[in-house]
């Protein structure tokens, strides 16, 4: 299969919910956003079962109520909409991107220390 499309929002909400539960029944999934917004169970069901055609889940139809799982884990996934938006608004430029997310929204004390672990790494690696 080719690259998996690019989730909606509403998608992505759905996939958060699985890649929090795991493999997921409509139910399961459907009560979990409820929890958080107003969600109807028919469009629930109706997502899933688009996210199954375009490749995004995949629906283990094997008992009475369908299981579904992420197709890509999340990380694969941010990796992909990083990259996409890198493109298209930051053409091609990392630094933009990082400048621009980082003077958007403060970053805790524990994040710098990841980003400035994870530069730590990047330029031990260039050496």
């Amino acid at each position: 299969m080719s690259e998996t499309p690019r989730p909606t929002d509403a998608e992505l909400a759905i996939l958060r919910v699985l890649w929090h539960r795991g493999p997921s029944t409509v139910k399961d999934v459907h009560e979990e956003l409820a929890r958080r917004f107003p969600a109807v169970y028919t469009t629930t069901l109706k997502q899933l079962q688009i996210m199954a055609e375009k490749g995004l889940v995949t629906r283990d139809e094997s008992q009475r109520a369908h299981l579904y799982t992420t197709r890509l884990p999340e990380e694969q996934t941010q990796s992909q909409l990083v990259g996409d938006l890198l493109d298209r608004a930051f053409a091609g430029s990392a630094s933009r991107l990082v400048m621009r997310a980082l003077a958007s929204r403060p970053a805790s004390a524990g994040e710098l220390a990841e980003i400035r672990e994870l530069l730590d790494q990047l330029e031990g690696e260039k050496r």
